[in-house]
């Protein structure tokens, strides 16, 4: 009756241990952890942040393209000093006593087209000598209208209204192929873990088995059934069964922690994955794989502004040190008087044109080097996206192939997966009722049993690894027919 009791108790212990270990059991799918990694993972976040630099620097480029109002104010300006002047080729110093103030407020706008800048402005000044407070004067330019432009030099606006949108456009498609990269990393770490739990199983399940079969044989051949070497093999089998329980822990446990790690989950949550057999198929055309690649990639993006910049540099490097004009044009109002409203009063107006010319004699072939220079790598630039673009085709093309023969691929996984299984079953059977006398063909059966069970987990991890490769290379999701877009806002956040 005692130890009934007992029994009880420590059936009652073991229960509440396996009920609470249960409750602790996060079962995840891999669509879970896909989802995870795209909220939480370290490689989300960085995605989010690179892109969020790209959209700044975006917003800084265009929002330099808008009118610019600035205020300067010089409140006060004091000037207590001996300055040298001369009269009628007498040098004399001349004590200066003055508190000045400048005001000014100027509007400026540049003009990409041209690479000009045009502007309004307006200001005033007040001069007071304070050692004879009666002197004072006012200044005002009640507005001036003014347009600064290089007539031949390089004009770095044009450029980079071509070229800054096209950087932004790509950090987009950069940051969409970052989330599906975000994707393949989940998938092989879903995989990893996946592998090491179904490790784990088969090390206990072969355990136990070869336990069993070691107790059979012990006793076959006491008999005198078997003979010792086969006992022996037994045992030896018995032995590393039981190595490889630990070995499997052990990995388990470090794959586990690169797990959670990634996915910052709590360390105290027991994981357990759920077998992805649920998997899409549909055939890829080639030609719409490299036409939608083209037209979103970050890779197809890239390659258009390569040859930009190689274009603008040789455009630099063509105008850059030679003959050169700037015209600097402005009309406006101006007025002096010893009073503020004097300084408004029936204003005078003023103009200014300035022509600049710079003409190089000699550069003992600065220009001419520096030119060819620029045709050198524009021409290499040429030759390398044109070679990378026939490599960006190719690896689609093989990506595509690879994808559309990945449904034949997961059926013979499979098959092989349920063929292995079943010839395992029935040799084991057979050696248990001695009709299989041969231990070789057993660890044979159990070695192809636990590879085709590991050979189909691997691939699907490769059909799942090609599923959101192909989606990264082309930006364009095949199952639903559309174009892989995000919510800019939702990143912002």
């Amino acid at each position: 009756m005692k130890n009934t009791k007992i029994s009880l108790i420590i059936l009652l212990i073991i229960s509440s241990f396996s009920v609470s270990a249960q409750e602790n059991t996060r079962w995840l799918s891999l669509q879970d952890v896909i989802e995870i990694a795209k909220k939480q993972s370290p490689d989300a976040l960085m995605a989010k942040h690179r892109f969020r630099s790209s959209f700044w620097e975006y917003k800084t480029f265009k929002a330099d393209y808008l009118p610019s109002l600035q205020f300067n104010g010089i409140l006060p300006n004091i000037n207590r000093s001996i300055d040298p002047e001369k009269d009628d080729g007498v040098i004399v110093y001349k004590e200066n006593n003055l508190l000045e103030a400048d005001l000014k407020m100027k509007l400026t706008q540049k003009i990409g087209i041209t690479g000009g800048e045009f502007f309004v402005q307006s200001g005033l000044n007040r001069t007071e000598n304070f050692k004879d407070s009666t002197v004072i004067t006012f200044y005002s330019t009640p507005i001036n209208i003014g347009y600064s432009q290089p007539i031949f030099k390089y004009n770095a606006y044009k450029w980079d209204k071509k070229i800054e949108p096209l950087k932004y456009l790509e950090a987009k498609s950069k940051y969409l192929e970052d989330v599906e990269q975000i994707s393949i990393t989940a998938v092989n770490h879903f995989f990893n873990l996946l592998l090491a739990q179904i490790d784990k199983k088969i090390a206990l399940k072969n355990r136990s088995n070869y336990d069993t079969l070691f107790h059979i044989a012990f006793g076959r051949f006491n008999l005198g059934k078997i003979a010792e070497n086969e006992l022996l093999q037994l045992e030896l089998n018995l032995l590393r069964a039981q190595s490889s329980v630990e070995t499997s822990e052990l990995n388990l446990e470090n794959i586990t922690f690169i797990f959670k790690s990634f996915l910052r989950i709590k360390d105290d949550e027991n994981i357990s994955l759920i077998t992805p057999l649920n998997t899409l198929h549909f055939d890829v055309p080639v030609q719409k794989a490299i036409n939608e690649a083209k037209k979103n990639a970050s890779t197809g993006l890239d390659f258009e502004k390569r040859l930009l910049q190689a274009a603008s540099e040789m455009n630099f490097a063509r105008l850059n040190n030679r003959f050169d004009a700037d015209l600097y044009a402005v009309f406006g109002l101006n007025k002096n008087g010893p009073s503020f409203s004097d300084a408004y009063k029936s204003p005078l107006d003023q103009q200014q044109l300035t022509l600049g010319i710079s003409i190089p004699i000699v550069d003992w072939g600065l220009a001419k080097g520096k030119m060819k220079l620029a045709e050198s790598k524009q021409d290499l630039v040429i030759t390398s996206v044109e070679q990378d673009r026939i490599d960006f085709e190719q690896s689609i093309y093989l990506n595509v192939m690879q994808f559309n023969m990945q449904k034949n691929q997961l059926f013979i996984a499979a098959k092989a997966d349920t063929v292995a299984q079943k010839r395992y079953e029935i040799t084991q059977q057979r050696y248990l009722i001695g009709k299989v006398n041969d231990v070789l063909e057993l660890n044979n059966a159990q070695i192809d049993s636990d590879r085709s069970q590991k050979e189909y987990s691997r691939t699907l991890q490769a059909y799942w690894v090609n599923f959101f490769e192909l989606r990264k290379l082309t930006l364009y999701d095949f199952e639903k027919d559309r174009i892989i877009l995000f919510n800019i806002n939702e990143i912002q956040e």
